[in-house]
């Protein structure tokens, strides 16, 4: 992809990335999130499914046995150079990160359906026990060199123990010996050099035999060492060196062992780190509502209920609300621009927009409903500059050409261009003209594109081409207050008079500007305004009884799915009722056999009888058979009856087009320079002036006229 950093920053892109990077464990993992940039389709989509597979396990009771680990670079480096040495903590490094990975193989299998790329990455390891098993052999769970690590280490250790028991009991029976005197000073002992010594009055000192190893600060105190303790010492020591070298030489030999596997332990650090920063996005996922859209392969891009991740967790953060929005890019519609008053949300929808296309694009979920469709572009390009600054006010105009410049060298049919404020920046009729060739270069390079203009002219080139489509941002005429509701098909008014007022601005000055404006450009305006308020009104009235509409048919497949579970549950209550009534009677036959037997009734009588019941029986069951032959034929017969209901309702669609292309021909009858009308849903009315191509017709509403499809029109 060719997105450069400009575009990453305009986006806001590296601020997103900051608020993912705290999510990771690790420091080099953290790294490469702030480092992540837009990548190919393929790794993209694999990274995509994976971050949805990791934040899936956050709703389930198993959560991924994954915690917080210490990378082993340091020690992969040097594992190679010969005869070096690992330290203890090298060692138990690489022993958790290989645990860490068997933990995985074996968790990843039992949720194989909800895992199937993580255990595919996962099982392309190969998991070494033997790293483990050697490890462990050494070491025990502190982290110390075990005493059974060697034989040599066992003898070394257990001589170290003699030493030290009789250190502790020659010392002990020679501090009783001399407390008993006058010899030692209330402290009676100390440590020095993590030796136990004697603290002997220094005016005895030559009374006590043994090795001084120091004196008070005032001379006072002479720390001896007992000569009863001084050979035992001497002996621990020698035994201490011998330990020393005796685990150098065990470690060096651990170290050549593990080396073995470096390039298992180089994959394994790899995937840690690869499942690290899946984590992190999952994370951030969990955090913002963010899902995996329908990546299509074709060029069509429907987001639904889209929130700007940055400005939702800001929100959030202060209690305030965000509103979503929603918008389509196809072959057919690809480019939309959005009119309407400042500070109603355009810069913010094109934000939103490039922010949640460059997360798709870099393997990261976007803050969308999960029925959105999203496809991914080459380039993106951008002009959404604030421009704020006194340095680049003094030369606003120079710098939005040169980014201008070079977006139309590169723009082509897999660009996406996000430009704000489209042609502002010189004088408004020559820069209009300016914009106006831009939009036109664009679409004929076939882009897909989202702009915000104020000019007339560059709304009604728009609303002559027909794959673009005009959009505006919402706004409350009474309360003049922005709705940030996003409203395509139809060019919104910037209410520039209307919001001077409410912002105090002399009533005699905007009477003047009024004036001074062409009454058709105002008259346009208020126009505008009255269409838009009333396609809202419309749409609101729309959705509601979409929602009503969608409710009565849910509610009606569910009482349709109760009642058949409620005649099933009656019919095998019926069939088991009939059944054990069935064998109770069977029963009571059988009990009065056996009570006439009792009473002296010869046993061929009860055989006879015994053998007619049987008889009976075997005529029911064999009656049983026919009458689920019977079901299967009743079955039969409704389901020939539904084979005919369906060519009754395709007589049905036939009749219902041949009414449709009735009605149009009766439309082409009325349908005349001249003849009163209006759009259907709408109040206003005008007059059809010419009739065009493509089924479309000029009308007049008296201060405009506006190009419409016939079919939208109503006869007055």
């Amino acid at each position: 992809m060719n997105i450069q950093d400009t575009d990453l920053n305009e986006l806001e892109f590296p601020t997103l990335l900051s608020e993912i990077a705290p999510f990771a464990y690790s420091a080099k993992t953290q790294n490469a999130i702030l480092n992540l940039k837009p990548i190919d389709r393929e790794t993209a989509e694999i990274a995509l499914k994976k971050t949805a597979e990791y934040l899936t396990s956050f709703e389930s009771a198993n959560a991924i046995p994954f915690d917080e680990y210490e990378d082993i670079l340091a020690e992969l480096k040097v594992l190679p150079i010969e005869n070096y040495r690992l330290e203890n903590a090298g060692f138990i490094k690489i022993k958790t990160i290989t645990e860490q990975i068997g933990r995985l193989q074996k968790y990843f299998p039992t949720l194989s359906a909800a895992f199937p790329i993580l255990l595919s990455e996962v099982s392309a390891l190969e998991f070494r026990k033997e790293i483990i098993e050697k490890i462990d052999k050494v070491f025990n769970r502190f982290g110390e060199v075990k005493s059974e690590a060697t034989p040599t280490l066992k003898t070394i250790r257990t001589e170290m123990q003699m030493a030290k028991k009789h250190i502790q009991e020659n010392f002990n029976r020679t501090l009783s010996a001399l407390a008993s005197g006058d010899f030692l000073d209330d402290i009676r002992e100390s440590i020095i050099d993590d030796q136990r010594v004697l603290a002997v009055k220094s005016v005895f000192k030559k009374r006590v035999p043994g090795r001084v190893l120091g004196m008070s600060k005032t001379g006072s105190i002479t720390y001896i060492q007992p000569d009863s303790v001084v050979k035992h010492q001497f002996k621990l020591r020698e035994a201490e060196e011998e330990e020393k070298k005796e685990i150098d030489k065990l470690l060096r030999v651990l170290t050549a062992e593990i080396s073995v596997f470096a390039p298992e332990l180089e994959a394994y650090q790899q995937y840690i780190f690869d499942l690290d920063l899946t984590r992190a996005k999952a994370k951030f996922a969990e955090k913002t509502g963010g899902i995996l859209p329908k990546i299509n392969p074709h060029k069509t891009l429907k987001l639904r209920e889209a929130f700007h991740p940055l400005l939702l967790l800001r929100n959030r953060a202060e209690n305030k609300e965000i509103f979503s929005q929603t918008l389509s890019l196809t072959e057919h519609n690809r480019i939309i621009c959005i009119s309407g008053p400042n500070a109603g949300g355009k810069s913010i929808t094109l934000k939103t927009v490039g922010l949640l296309q460059l997360m798709l694009q870099s393997g990261i979920l976007i803050s969308a409903h999960p029925k959105s469709e999203m496809f991914f572009f080459e380039n993106i390009k951008t002009d959404i500059g604030d421009n704020q600054s006194i340095e680049n006010h003094l030369s606003t105009y120079s710098s939005r050409l040169k980014k201008m410049s070079r977006i139309i060298r590169e723009a082509n049919e897999n660009t996406l261009l996000l430009i704000d404020e489209f042609g502002t920046g010189s004088d408004p009729e020559l820069g209009g003209a300016l914009a106006e060739s831009f939009l036109e270069f664009f679409y004929e390079k076939k882009s897909f594109a989202i702009i915000t203009t104020h000019y007339t002219n560059i709304k009604l080139v728009v609303e002559q081409l027909p794959a673009a489509t005009n959009a505006a941002m919402l706004f409350d005429e009474h309360s003049l207050e922005p709705l940030y509701k996003l409203e395509v098909g139809q060019a919104g008014s910037s209410f520039t008079f209307e919001v001077a007022e409410k912002n105090k601005i002399p009533r005699f000055i905007i009477r003047s500007a009024r004036e001074k404006v062409e009454k058709d450009v105002v008259n346009l305006d208020k126009t505008i305004v009255k269409l838009q308020q009333e396609k809202f009104e419309v749409e609101k009235l729309k959705s509601n009884l979409s929602e009503q509409k969608e409710s009565v048919v849910d509610k009606k497949e569910n009482l349709k799915k109760l009642n058949d579970q409620l005649e099933q549950k009656l019919y095998n209550f019926q069939k088991l009722y009939e059944e054990e009534h069935r064998k109770l009677q069977f029963g009571n036959k059988i009990e009065a056999f056996i009570t006439s037997y009792i009473n002296g009734r010869s046993r061929k009588e009860l055989v006879k009888d015994f053998v007619k019941i049987l008889e009976q029986e075997k005529f029911r069951k064999l009656g049983a058979d026919k009458d689920e032959t019977k079901k299967l034929q009743v079955i039969k017969r409704k389901v020939t009856q539904q084979l005919k209901k369906v060519e009754v309702i395709e007589k049905i669609a036939e009749t219902n087009e041949k009414l449709e292309t009735q009605k149009k021909e009766e439309r082409k009858l009325w349908i005349k320079i001249g003849q009163r009308i209006r759009i259907a849903g709408s109040t206003s009315v005008g007059t059809i002036d010419e009739i065009l191509k493509n089924g479309k017709v000029m009308v007049n509403y008296g201060s405009f006229k506006t190009q419409i499809s016939s079919d939208e029109l109503e006869r007055i």
